[in-house]
């Protein structure tokens, strides 16, 4: 494997972040407080507990996996777009940087970026409310398995779009409506019975269910379904970008 390649790749993505720093780091954690701030003192006072926990510490896991998805996506996606646009990829392509180190330097740092933005914003919601983690081996876990899943979405996303338009389009009308429905900031128990079943249809309903029992040790689905949903999503999107670099498909046009 050409390590030298993987963290050069890894080396430039990294020092973007430093550069825009405001936008990379700072704006969403300032956006997530206040989702935390709005929603804990406008709902919380109306719902006091959610399954033992109070409102405001409930929805701490699915304020970190809105970030956490979002900002994957939207790291690894302009990551890889950016020397598509600007036609520096030609430069990866010819040079002796297999498929795997290229996928490896990209995700590694877009992932790398949502773990620590996570983690920054959990630190920052233990300055609002008592927080407790039961399994916090299980919260790295599906910190980071999240984190690399999304990440390589957002790599697919990125060898998609062909305009900016396009890069930002999934985010806003996909990803982000996902996860606003898929039990962020409230259980999917407390819909009527016919909309749990549309619910569990939501592939981020399994992403935070798996990752709020690693804090409280409740979910609303099965962690072990949780986990197994998550993986074959990153499978699924390992085979995708497999297949993108084994036929050329918007690398070489």
């Amino acid at each position: 494997m050409n390590l030298l390649a993987v963290r050069a790749i890894y080396a430039f993505e990294m020092a973007r972040t430093r550069r825009t720093l405001m936008q990379s780091v700072v704006s969403p954690v300032v956006s997530t407080s206040l989702y935390f701030v709005v929603f804990g003192a406008a709902i919380g006072s109306r719902i006091p507990q959610v399954g033992g926990v109070s409102y405001g510490a409930f929805i701490v896991p699915g304020l970190i996996m809105l970030s956490l998805l979002t900002q994957s996506v939207s790291n690894a996606s302009f990551g890889i777009y950016f020397p598509r646009f600007s036609g520096t990829i030609y430069e990866l392509l010819s040079a002796p940087v297999s498929a795997f180190e290229m996928v490896l330097g990209y995700v590694g740092a877009a992932a790398s970026k949502s773990v620590l933005l996570g983690l920054i914003i959990l630190a920052t919601a233990a300055l609002f409310v008592p927080l407790r983690i039961e399994h916090p081996v299980w919260m790295l876990a599906f910190l980071l398995l999240t984190a690399v899943t999304f990440s390589l979405v957002g790599f697919i996303l990125g060898l998609w779009a062909d305009s900016f338009e396009k890069l930002q389009v999934v985010p806003l009308l996909l990803i982000t409506p996902l996860t606003f429905l898929g039990g962020s900031f409230y259980s999917i128990e407390m819909l009527p019975p016919a909309w749990q079943t549309v619910a569990l249809a939501n592939p981020v309903v399994y992403l935070v269910s798996g990752f709020r029992w690693s804090f409280y040790g409740q979910a609303d689905v099965a962690v072990g379904t949780s986990l197994g949903v998550t993986a074959l999503f990153l499978v699924l999107a390992l085979a995708i970008v497999g297949w993108i670099f084994k036929t050329g498909w918007r690398l070489k046009a």
